[in-house]
C-alpha cells in the first residue's frame, strides 16, 4: 500500500485552515496572566498568557494597540480577545489579540478611564470652571461618612486651626450600591444651607471601596455645586473622577482640613505685624505731616504783614546803626583832621605868638604894618601884645635889615 508522504509546510497549511474553519476560534476572549511581555520597536506587542495549568503565546500588532488602553506588565490579569492562528513558518499557534482588557478590578480602572476621558471631552475638568477657595471661612461643611479617621481628622485638625470654625456633617453612606445617592444628597443639602467650603471624602481603600466617588452622578454634583468643593478621597496615591472636577483635591483628608480652614492663631499673627507695621507708618505719616506744618507756620510767619514790616524795621534799625557808624566815623576822622589843623593854627596863630612875647602892629586903616616903609613920622599905629592894644604916634622911621651879614 502506497502511503501519502507530505511536507512540512504542507501540514503547517493543513492545520492552519483547520484553524481558519473553526468559527470559536475566529473570535475568542481568553482569560490569563501576563508574562513575558516584550514591546517591540516595530510597535508590536508579544506576550505569554498564562494560568495554573498552561500557557499560550500571544501577540498584538501594531495595528490593533487602539484595543489596548493601558500598558502592559507582569502579572497582571487580563482578558484577551481574538483569533486564534498558526504561524506556518514555525507551525505553532498563538493568539492574536485585537482588544485586552484587565480583569476583576481591572475592568474598573477601565471603566475609569473611559469616563475620565468622556468627562474631560465635556469640559468638567476645565480649570475656568474652578471656583476659588476663600482663605477666611465661618462654615465648614463636610460630606462623608459619620465615623471614622477621615472625619475625626477633619474635626481635629480643623477646629485645632481654628476654634471658631463651624463645621456642618452630613453624614453619608460612602460605600456600596446607596454611596452614590447619599453622597449627591449631601452636597445638595450643604449647599442649601450655604456653607462657605465643602469637604466631600472618605479614607483610603481599594478601589471597589472608592468607586461611589467615580460615579457620574457625583461628578456632576461636584460640578454644579455653587460652594467650593475639596475633594479628598482615600490616601495621596488615590485618585477618583471627583478629584478632576472639584474645584480644588487634597491628598488626604487631612490636608483637605488644613487647605480649607485658616490657622487662627497664624492670623493674629499676622493682624499683629500688620497692625504694628500701620500704626508705624501712620506715626511716620503724622510726624512728617506736623513737620511739613512746622515749615508752613514758619514760612506763613515770615510771609506775614507783622513780620515783614518787623523784617524792614529791623533793616531800617540796621541801615541807621550803620549811617550812625559811618558818621561817627566820619566825625571822628573830621575831628582828628580838625585838631590836626588846630594845632597848624595855633602854630601859626598871632594870638599864639603874641602871647610869646611878638607884636602886631596895624596902621590907622587897620592894615598890617609889616614893612616901615609904609609907616611915616606922626602916623597913628596899633600895637597889638597879648593882653590888649598900645595906641602908639610914629617918631622915627628907621630902616634896618636883618639876616645874615646885615648890621646889628
Amino acid at each position: 500500500m502506497k502511503q501519502n508522504v507530505y511536507t512540512v509546510a504542507q501540514v503547517n497549511s493543513y492545520i492552519k485552515n483547520m484553524f481558519t474553519q473553526d468559527y470559536m476560534l475566529r473570535s475568542i476572549f481568553v482569560k490569563g496572566e501576563i508574562s513575558n511581555c516584550k514591546y517591540h520597536s516595530s510597535g508590536h506587542i508579544y506576550f505569554t498568557l498564562k494560568d495554573e495549568k498552561g500557557i499560550i503565546a500571544c501577540v498584538m500588532f501594531a495595528g490593533s494597540r487602539t484595543g489596548l488602553s493601558f500598558r502592559l506588565e507582569e502579572g497582571q490579569m487580563v482578558v484577551v480577545g481574538g483569533t486564534i492562528d498558526v504561524y506556518e513558518r514555525d507551525g505553532k499557534y498563538q493568539l492574536y489579540a485585537k482588544q485586552i482588557t484587565l480583569d476583576g478590578a481591572g475592568l474598573l480602572y477601565e471603566k475609569f478611564d473611559r469616563m475620565k476621558r468622556e468627562l474631560e471631552e465635556m469640559g468638567m475638568f476645565a480649570p475656568e470652571y474652578k471656583q476659588p477657595v476663600p482663605k477666611y471661612i465661618r462654615t465648614l461643611g463636610v460630606v462623608t461618612a459619620p465615623t471614622g479617621a477621615a472625619v475625626r481628622d477633619i474635626i481635629n485638625i480643623a477646629t485645632r486651626r481654628n476654634p471658631y470654625i463651624q463645621i456642618i456633617l452630613y453624614p453619608a453612606i460612602v460605600q456600596g450600591d446607596q454611596a452614590a445617592e447619599s453622597i449627591v444628597n449631601g452636597i445638595h443639602a450643604l449647599e442649601q444651607l450655604g456653607v462657605d467650603v465643602m469637604i466631600v471624602g472618605r479614607g483610603g481603600g481599594s478601589i471597589e471601596d472608592l468607586w461611589a466617588f467615580n460615579e457620574e452622578a457625583v461628578a456632576q454634583a461636584v460640578f454644579d455645586c455653587s460652594v467650593p468643593v475639596i475633594s479628598a478621597v482615600g490616601h495621596e496615591t488615590d485618585t477618583t473622577i471627583i478629584d478632576f472636577v472639584a474645584d480644588l483635591r487634597a491628598p488626604t483628608p487631612s490636608a483637605a482640613a488644613e487647605l480649607a480652614v485658616y490657622d487662627f492663631e497664624q492670623f493674629m499673627e499676622k493682624l499683629a505685624i500688620y497692625s504694628s507695621t500701620l500704626e508705624h507708618g501712620l506715626q511716620v505719616q503724622l510726624q512728617r505731616q506736623k513737620n511739613r506744618l512746622e515749615n508752613l507756620k514758619l514760612k506763613v510767619k515770615y510771609l506775614s504783614p507783622a513780620n515783614q514790616i518787623q523784617q524792614k524795621r529791623t533793616y531800617c534799625m540796621d541801615l541807621e546803626g550803620r549811617i550812625t557808624n559811618l558818621m561817627n566815623n566820619a566825625l571822628t576822622q573830621q575831628k582828628h583832621k580838625m585838631a590836626l589843623y588846630a594845632e597848624k593854627l595855633k602854630g601859626l596863630s598871632p594870638l599864639e605868638k603874641l602871647s610869646q612875647g611878638y607884636a602886631y602892629v596895624e596902621d590907622g586903616d587897620h592894615k598890617v604894618i609889616n614893612d616901615v616903609n609904609r609907616v611915616k613920622t606922626d602916623d597913628l599905629v596899633m600895637i597889638y601884645v597879648k593882653n590888649g592894644t598900645i595906641q602908639a604916634r610914629a617918631e622915627k622911621v628907621r630902616e634896618v635889615k636883618y639876616g645874615e651879614g646885615a648890621d646889628t
